[in-house]
């Protein structure tokens, strides 16, 4: 109440108020009426004759009424336990600013394949928590604190992702500073680590049932079923081009670094008549194109959580499974339809080992296509059910 009342200097003066609560914070007034709080702390220094001296410095804490009473005595308090520590850190910045800088020198930079989800975990789901902190000021508990919530409100493994950006932005950072160690830590992740590699192929109930869910899902259905026809990576099948199809065979972009993929894939026909189907959407190149503006379908979390709904009133007891499974289904179902391990794993763009991935030059371009075809050959019977048991799976939606 009495900071509230105080009244401003003349024109052209400022004030300084001292609090007796808490020795070492100042309140500074102008003749504007602007109050900041500030932090009295002592440098060593010399005059001009050369003797020892201190001399008096300010450091701002912030604004009355934005920051309280309460709030500024104990922002002083941190600050007068350490005072060079303290403007150490504020000079390091926002924990936004160093994550751009990390963007810019780093994964720009190095042109990490992963640039594209760098930046949307940090814009989605962490900087609208941190944007605005010290970065040195981010401790420990404050990880695990965001971690809990990402982890409660998008899953473990949405967590796990979000924490290796961290990890990767805080090291980067240490590698930059002698007097700064990364608060992340052995043992943070959500998944055990046994948990981590996946196991999970969806059974012939559970691909039918997946089917007959995508029908009505537009582009996100679509996307779902060629990711099983296809066994290729999401982003592979999200940023397909028009211009990459060509008489039935989609020739995949090789993109720096990448170690491989399935290169040129002659499609079966059920896969050419899932893309058929898709909307060619005037000035935006994506096959599986977003609504409106030039890019591709990104909406996969929200979608996938549609999916699951329905499946669930399809399958109650369905285990958890993820987009990344059908990539596994789909291998397993080459194998079942008597396909070569080594075709199966080129049609995944899997890097071949040893002798033969250095010296077979062959394109297997038949071969692959071979594969998919019979792929599709055994995924047929699997989703065309009789007449009256499609009735009664589409009634269950």
């Amino acid at each position: 109440e009495g900071v509230r009342k105080l009244k401003p200097p003349p024109k052209g003066k400022q004030v300084d108020y001292f609090d007796a609560g808490m020795p070492g914070l100042v309140l500074r007034m102008n003749y504007g009426g602007r109050k900041t709080w500030r932090a009295l702390y002592y440098v060593k220094g010399a005059d001009k004759d050369g003797k020892r001296r201190t001399e008096p410095r300010t450091h701002p804490l912030g604004l009355y009424p934005i920051l309280s009473l309460k709030d500024a005595r104990e922002a002083a308090r941190r600050f007068l336990a350490d005072p060079q520590k303290a403007l150490a850190d504020a000079g390091t910045g926002s924990f936004k600013e160093v994550a751009e800088d990390f963007v810019r020198r780093h994964v720009e930079a190095h042109s990490l394949r992963s640039q594209a989800e760098i930046v949307r975990c940090l814009n989605k789901y962490i900087l609208p928590h941190w944007g605005h902190r010290s970065f040195r000021e981010l401790k420990r508990g404050d990880v695990a604190a965001l971690l809990d919530q990402i982890e409660d409100d998008h899953g473990a493994r949405q967590a796990d992702i979000c924490l290796a950006i961290i990890r990767k932005l805080m090291h980067w950072y240490q590698a930059r500073n002698d007097d700064y160690a990364s608060p992340v830590v052995r043992g943070m992740n959500r998944y055990k680590p046994a948990d981590r590699k996946g196991k999970r192929v969806l059974n012939d109930e559970e691909i039918r049932a997946s089917w007959v869910c995508t029908a009505e899902m537009g582009t996100y259905g679509a996307l779902v079923r060629l990711l099983l026809l296809t066994a290729q990576r999401c982003t592979k099948v999200a940023t397909m081009l028009w211009d990459d199809l060509a008489d039935g065979v989609w020739a995949i972009p090789t993109e720096r670094r990448e170690k491989g993929n399935g290169e040129r894939l002659r499609l079966p026909q059920l896969a050419l008549d899932v893309i058929a189907k898709q909307p060619r959407l005037a000035g935006n190149p994506y096959v599986f194109a977003v609504a409106s503006g030039k890019g591709h379908f990104n909406s996969f979390s929200q979608r996938k959580e549609e999916l699951d709904k329905k499946l669930k009133q399809m399958l109650p007891d369905l285990p958890p499974w993820v987009i990344h499974d059908l990539r596994r289904t789909a291998r397993s179902l080459l194998s079942r339809a008597g396909v070569r391990p080594d075709v199966a794993d080129r049609v995944l763009g899997h890097a071949i080992p040893g002798v033969e991935g250095g010296y077979d030059r062959h394109s297997y371009d038949e071969e692959r296509a071979q594969a998919l075809n019979r792929l599709a050959c055994l995924i047929e019977p699997i989703i065309n059910l009789p007449r009256d048991n499609l009735i009664g799976l589409s009634a269950a939606q």
